[in-house]
């Protein structure tokens, strides 16, 4: 594939190649995830089937975009949390930047992201390194040449000198938004949480969590903001994947944030997200990482 007409410095363009971690690459049996979902603090266990068949459906809609899908290896002594294969990595135009994730429990993935990349000719610009963290869900191109990034207890402040050290060369201006403590270390809690930009002039986001410099920052910008109420934010009512401008994916059980978007222009398209998304706190910009973007 040619690289001309891409960029991967969007959130919102037509989406033309994006990685996944098959759920069946993540859980990896009934029993694994019986073992496992405690630890890692989710809020349920997963039903394994009822997951399958889940993400067979969340699959098949990323299909008909027509984009190449690239499914990442079922890889020992990664945790159940592997799923979510957007926070061990950032896409920029001049290379993937490898995490350093604020878990401990995800610390082998960015390692294992590199031999993804790199079995697929897909260059690698730098990685965070100690005592750095930063998460890919922590980070959201604003535009191509903006890249705002969340100060939160995954992502640290050397983390963010040293993403921006990476991409400063490079012409990309890092804008950094500083969390509340909200629920606490042990929360999932990025800055893809309360934002998914959806269109060069539309997010979705969730205010009372947003600090004001960066919500004005976004107005400044031009941005309409889609308010998701209270009652819709623990089901990722805030988390949502552009397909293509104003064409929406979103968890199903969100109708007030749902019909908003519809109300400015948005076709919505949403999945059960029962076992793949809500019992692990991550929802579809969360189970994917864009590689390319039709510019």
């Amino acid at each position: 594939m040619s690289l001309k007409n891409f960029t991967t410095q969007s959130e919102y363009l037509p989406l033309a190649s994006v990685c996944i971690r098959p759920v069946a690459h993540a859980f990896r049996s009934a029993q694994n995830l019986t073992s496992s979902w405690k630890s890692l603090n989710y809020l349920g266990l997963p039903n394994y089937e009822e997951a399958l068949g889940q993400y067979e459906n969340f699959r098949k809609i990323l299909e008909q975009t027509g984009g190449e899908i690239l499914p990442m290896p079922q890889t020992g002594g990664l945790s159940l949390d592997c799923l979510y294969c957007r926070d061990a990595s950032i896409a920029t135009d001049h290379g993937m930047i490898l995490c350093r994730m604020g878990k401990p429990a995800r610390s082998g993935e960015p390692a294992d992201h590199r031999t993804f990349y790199e079995a697929h000719g897909i260059p690698i610009l730098g990685s965070i390194e100690a005592p750095g963290t930063l998460e890919g869900g922590d980070v959201a191109w604003l535009d191509t040449h903006t890249l705002a990034v969340g100060h939160t207890y995954r992502t640290n402040t050397s983390g963010i000198e040293q993403l921006r050290a990476l991409l400063g060369p490079h012409g990309v201006a890092v804008i950094t938004a500083d969390l509340p403590h909200f629920r606490g270390p042990s929360d999932v809690f990025h800055l893809m949480s309360i934002l998914s930009p959806v269109d060069r002039d539309l997010a979705v986001v969730y205010s009372p969590l947003m600090p004001i410099a960066f919500r004005n920052i976004l107005l400044e910008r031009g941005f309409t903001l889609v308010e998701v109420p209270e009652e819709e934010y623990d089901t990722l009512g805030c988390n949502v994947l552009a397909l293509a401008p104003r064409k929406c994916l979103m968890a199903e059980g969100n109708p007030k944030t749902e019909a908003a978007l519809k109300a400015a222009g948005a076709e919505v398209i949403t999945y059960a997200g029962s076992e793949i998304s809500l019992k692990g706190g991550g929802g579809p910009t969360c189970l994917t990482r864009p590689y390319l973007r039709q510019n």
